[in-house]
This record gives C-alpha cells, structure tokens and sequence, in this order.
C-alpha cells in the first residue's frame, strides 16, 4: 500500500515523503492516526507540487544566505574590554559581546550563531565565525581593545 506521510515517522520517513507500507499497517496504525494519506493520484500531484515548492524556498534561503556571508566578510568589529595588570582581560568575550557590537552596526544575528576562534587572551584581533545557514559559514575581524 503507497501512502504520502503528513508527519514524520521514526523508521518510515519525513513528512511529505511517499513511502510503500505493508497493508495492515496503513491500514490501522498509520491512517486512523492521520500520520499518512493513502496514496492517490491527487494525492501524489499535491504532494510532488509540495515538494517542488519546497525544494524552491530551500534554493531560496541558501542563496540569501550566501549574499549575507558575503557582506558580512568585510564587517569589522571592536569591542572595548577592561583589561587589568599586563593585559589580562577581566572576564571573558563570547558571541554575545560579538552580537552586541553588531547590533551597533545594525546587523542583526543570534549569538549562539557566533564562535570565536580560539582564546581571547588579551588586546589584539581575533577572528569570529557566523553560521548563516546550516551549510554556509562567514568569518568576520573582531577586534578587542582596552577600555
């Protein structure tokens, strides 16, 4: 029996997905719980059109998200911090020291999205990665100075 999944299914499938089940089990588990559709043809052309626009909007979002990467390469940040005896921070920076600088510049990005490379140990620059999109990744200059 060929049925569309409207829900994901451990061990079967993701939702939208057209998946070949045994008998009984469309028949009893999958449909009365509404996780499944039996496939028909319109049923199929619905979900092939589902899946296209889907496939669409994810084309989408990866190329804008590859155009942000690409302006956030040449985004520099400075972040004062204070500093003690020979140049030893007090505290520490984190992606949320990173996402404020950058709020300042009116970019906008979520600080568990920002990693710093490495250890900031003192005044110097740094590099910070962003990750845009699950696949696509921008580096940015932070600079850290003394207050």
């Amino acid at each position: 029996m060929k049925v569309i999944l409207t829900q994901d299914v451990k061990k079967l499938g993701a939702k939208g997905e057209i998946v070949e089940v045994q008998e009984g089990y469309g028949r009893n588990f999958l449909l009365p719980r509404k996780l499944a559709v039996p496939a028909t043809a319109q049923t199929l052309n619905v979900a092939k059109q589902q899946a296209g626009s889907k496939a669409r909007k994810e084309a989408q979002a990866t190329d804008e998200a590859k155009l942000m990467a690409a302006q956030l390469e040449k985004v520099e940040v400075t972040i004062p911090v204070r500093m003690g005896e020979g140049g030893k921070l007090f505290g520490s920076v984190t992606g949320k020291d990173v996402a404020d600088a950058l709020a300042k510049q009116n970019i906008t990005v979520d600080k568990k999205k920002i990693s710093i490379q490495g250890t900031v140990t003192g005044a110097g620059s740094y590099e910070a990665v962003i990750k845009v999109h699950p696949a696509i990744t921008s580096k940015i200059k932070v600079n850290i100075v003394a207050e």
